[in-house]
């Protein structure tokens, strides 16, 4: 009697477990999805700035491998005339602080996101910025490299069943490697910081 009944509960713990499991990775399929997706900063592309226009582009692209880890890509393009480490403020972009020229770049970048509670999220991505450096004449005098690391906590609201999403945040940029930057925009650059804190808006759609 008393085999019996440890075999019947040893069933019933397998069965259990075998339910869990496969409920599991039912949650965990619903959970792997693709995104694409871009920030709001772009809209600063349509403010009026004859001088410094930023020309930004970001195109975001993902995949949750889970329910609470992400693994994402984005490509930037964007163009500068301000030292990197400048806050925003009275000096940013004020004349006489700005760069000799400007600066063009191209930048992949591959991040890690993670959710702790509910749409709380934490992400850390690296960032590796070609630049092409451009004198007042829009002349090139030369070509550089920036690994930046970017870290951000932020929350993601969900829309129409979960297909649209925002996710406003709060980042800083460092950037541990520079090199190529030109003398004349080195001079500027030097009083400031070798981070910045920034925004984080991006949007997506699932599928």
């Amino acid at each position: 009697m008393q085999k019996k009944i440890l075999w019947m509960g040893l069933a019933i713990m397998l069965a259990s477990s075998l339910q869990v499991n496969a409920q599991e990775a039912k949650q965990d399929m619903a959970y792997k999805r693709w995104f694409v997706g871009s920030t709001f900063l772009m809209l600063g592309n349509f403010i009026p700035n004859d001088e410094n226009p930023p020309g930004y582009i970001q195109i975001n692209a993902g995949y949750r491998i889970s329910p609470k880890d992400v693994i994402q890509f984005r490509f930037k393009r964007s163009q500068y005339a301000w030292p990197l480490g400048i806050p925003f403020g009275p000096d940013f972009d004020a004349p006489g602080l700005n760069y000799p020229g400007h600066a063009r770049i191209l930048a992949p970048q591959i991040g890690y996101q993670r959710f702790w509670w509910k749409g709380v999220y934490t992400s850390v991505y690296v960032l590796n910025a070609f630049e092409k450096y451009m004198d007042e004449n829009k002349k090139k005098i030369g070509n550089g490299f920036t690994l930046y690391t970017d870290f951000y906590l932020g929350y993601q609201f969900e829309f129409f069943k979960g297909r649209f999403f925002f996710e406003p945040a709060i980042g800083i940029s460092y950037w541990p490697l520079r090199t190529g930057v030109p003398d004349s925009f080195k001079a500027v650059e030097q009083k400031w910081n070798n981070y910045f804190i920034q925004p984080g808006l991006d949007f997506g759609f699932k599928f």
